[in-house]
C-alpha cells in the first residue's frame, strides 16, 4: 500500500510541476506581441500546481521514509524524517522542491500576471523538474557517462513539461473559449507548432540516451521479460498516440480552424474537433506520466 502511494504521489509532483513549467513557457512564446484571448485562469491554475508540488513533496516525504522505515508509524517520527532529509539525496530533493514551489506560490500570489511572473513560475518549474532527474535513475549513473545520463534526463523532463503543459494551456482555453478569442487560440495553435515538434525531437533523442543507459542495446530483445521492459512498451504506446492526435491537430484541425476564420465562416464546429482532439491527448499525456511514475520506483533491465 505504501509503494502504491509513493507512486500516486509521484504521478502529482509530476503533473504539478507540468504545468508549472509548460503552462507558462505557453503563454510566453504564444502571445508575444499580439492579441491575448482572457487569461483569467492562468493564476488559479499556476496556484494550484504550485500546491500540488509542495504538499505532494512532503507527503511523498512520509511515504518514502514510511517505506524505509517500514511503518507510517515509525515515518512521523521526527528522527526517521530526519534522516531522511538530511542522510538522502531523495529526502532533501523532496524539501527543496516543496520549498521551490511555496516560493512560486508567493510569485504568483504577489506579482501581477504577465512576463515577469510567467519567467518566474517556469524557472521554479524547471528547478522542480531537474530536481526528478537528479534523484532518478540518471542521478545514480556513475562513471563518465553520468554527466551525460544527467543532462539528457533533465533536457527530457523539459521537453516533457513543455508539451504537456501547453497542453493543458490550450486545453483550458478551448473549454472557456468565446468567439471573439477564436483568432488569437487559432495563432496560439500555429506558434505551438513549431515548439511542439521541437519538444518531439527533444523527447525522441533524450529518450534513446535514457535507454541505452537504463535498459541497453543488448536489452532491447528482453524487454518483456521485466515489469519496467513492460511499462517502457506501454510509455512508447502512449507517446505514438499522442504523437498521432498532434499530428492531426497540425497538419487537419488547425487548418482547418484557420480556413473557417479565414472565410469568415461559423469556426464552432472545429473548435468541438479541436477540443475533442486536445482532451483526449491530455488524457493520454496523464495516464503516461502515471507509467513514468511507476517507472521510477523500479529497477532498470541494465542494473539487473
Amino acid at each position: 500500500m505504501l509503494e502504491v502511494a509513493v507512486i500516486a504521489l509521484r504521478w502529482l509532483q509530476y503533473s504539478g510541476a507540468v504545468v508549472l513549467l509548460g503552462a507558462p513557457l505557453f503563454l510566453l512564446y504564444s502571445f508575444r506581441g499580439g492579441v491575448a484571448p482572457n487569461l483569467a485562469w492562468a493564476r488559479p491554475t499556476l496556484i494550484g500546481a504550485a500546491i500540488v508540488v509542495a504538499l505532494g513533496s512532503l507527503a511523498a516525504l512520509v511515504a518514502q521514509t514510511a517505506v524505509m522505515a517500514g511503518s507510517l508509524s515509525e515515518a512521523l517520527k521526527p528522527a526517521s524524517l530526519s534522516f531522511m532529509v538530511t542522510g538522502t539525496a531523495l529526502g532533501l530533493a523532496m524539501v527543496a522542491r516543496a520549498v521551490v514551489a511555496v516560493l512560486a506560490l508567493v510569485a504568483v500570489v504577489a506579482l501581477k500576471s504577465g512576463r515577469a511572473l510567467w519567467c518566474v513560475t517556469a524557472t521554479a518549474g524547471l528547478v522542480v523538474a531537474a530536481s526528478f532527474a537528479w534523484t532518478g535513475h540518471a542521478g545514480a549513473t556513475e562513471g563518465p557517462g553520468g554527466p551525460l545520463h544527467l543532462v539528457a534526463d533533465i533536457a527530457h523532463a523539459v521537453a516533457a513539461a513543455l508539451w504537456l503543459g501547453a497542453l493543458g494551456a490550450l486545453t483550458i482555453l478551448l473549454m472557456r473559449r468565446t468567439s471573439p478569442e477564436d483568432l488569437a487560440i487559432h495563432r496560439a495553435l500555429h506558434g505551438f507548432a513549431g515548439l511542439g515538434t521541437l519538444a518531439v525531437v527533444l523527447l525522441v533523442l533524450t529518450g534513446l540516451v535514457n535507454s541505452w543507459f537504463l535498459v541497453g542495446p543488448a536489452r532491447v530483445g528482453d524487454l518483456g521479460a521485466s515489469l519496467y521492459g513492460r511499462l517502457l512498451i506501454a510509455k512508447l504506446i502512449l507517446f505514438g498516440a499522442m504523437l498521432a492526435f498532434a499530428a492531426s491537430n497540425r497538419f487537419r484541425l488547425t487548418p482547418a480552424l484557420g480556413a473557417a476564420l479565414h472565410t469568415a465562416a461559423p469556426s464552432s464546429a472545429a473548435m468541438g474537433d479541436l477540443r475533442r482532439s486536445l482532451l483526449l491527448e491530455t488524457g493520454l499525456g496523464l495516464a503516461l506520466l502515471a507509467v513514468v511514475a511507476a517507472m521510477g520506483t523500479l529497477q532498470p533491465p541494465a542494473s539487473l
